[in-house]
């Protein structure tokens, strides 16, 4: 699941390959589904099938793509791609010793996001006890102004970057309950940073809610945010029995500690 999909490459300045631009619109298609033909692909992202085979056969050279029959599905090339990067990131190795606990704690969906190029990536998420599989998962990336890790995120970046990731990237509107106007989320990232807490009530998704608290270097900066997420009728009761913003906090500050050591 990826709420800001790559545009067509007749959207992007001409500094960028278009080959490439439309390569990956191919690669972030496949993603979506478990395998699909040379005609849905490309019905669906506007390209003509010559155009789509090309690329998939050129793909699927490089073991990035897998034909099953007729249709076609990614490769496990990029599983070790993404694995490898995230392995050599300090924060993953650190947070990963403690996110056990908070999902044991809360029994829902704790994850660690992080900033990457203007959006929020899941570096890693962990289900609790008490939650069934979430359509996000390890890696996925969505919009930093409608989730409550982003929300943490932004609010503990410098002014002059945040207000470039609102330019660039805009507040979409996901749900009724998303914050499209620029001042209100102002307001509320000022509010996120005094509070040190994050949250997102539907925003994302109408019947999820989330909280967070951000993960910050030595110079205060965000780094990262700690998350913990549910259906919102039981985010809500089981945050007042048991703290949830307390544990996020808490558990936030450990791998900062543990960062800046």
């Amino acid at each position: 699941m990826d709420s800001t999909p790559i545009p067509p490459a007749t959207e992007i300045e001409g500094r960028v390959a278009r080959t490439t631009v439309t390569s990956f619109r191919v690669i972030e298609a496949l993603a979506d589904r478990d395998t699909v033909g040379v005609s849905e692909l490309a019905e669906e992202l506007s390209l003509g099938k010559g155009t789509v085979h090309k690329h998939l056969t050129t793909l699927r050279e490089l073991d990035c793509v897998v034909k099953e029959g007729e249709k076609y599905r990614l490769g496990l090339r990029f599983l070790g791609l993404g694995a490898g990067v995230r392995a050599r990131m300090e924060l993953y190795e650190i947070a990963r010793q403690l996110l056990d606990n908070l999902a044991s704690a809360t029994g829902e969906v704790v994850s660690v996001m992080v900033p990457e190029n203007g959006h929020g990536i899941y570096l890693t998420r962990l289900t609790g006890s008490d939650t069934p599989p979430s359509d996000l998962h390890d890696g996925a990336r969505v919009p930093l102004t409608a989730t409550a890790g982003g929300k943490a995120i932004l609010a503990y970046l410098p002014d002059e970057r945040r207000e470039r990731i609102l330019d660039e990237h805009g507040l979409p509107q996901l749900t009724e309950n998303t914050i499209t106007d620029r001042a209100v989320l102002r307001e509320e990232l000022q509010d996120v940073h005094d509070r040190h807490l994050a949250h997102d009530r539907g925003e994302f998704e109408i019947d999820r809610h989330c909280v967070a608290a951000p993960i910050v270097d030595a110079e205060g900066v965000a780094v990262g945010a700690v998350t913990v997420s549910g259906p919102a009728d039981r985010m809500t009761e089981k945050s007042a029995d048991s703290d949830f913003p307390s544990l996020v906090s808490s558990t936030a500050y450990g791998i900062e500690n543990r960062l800046q050591q």
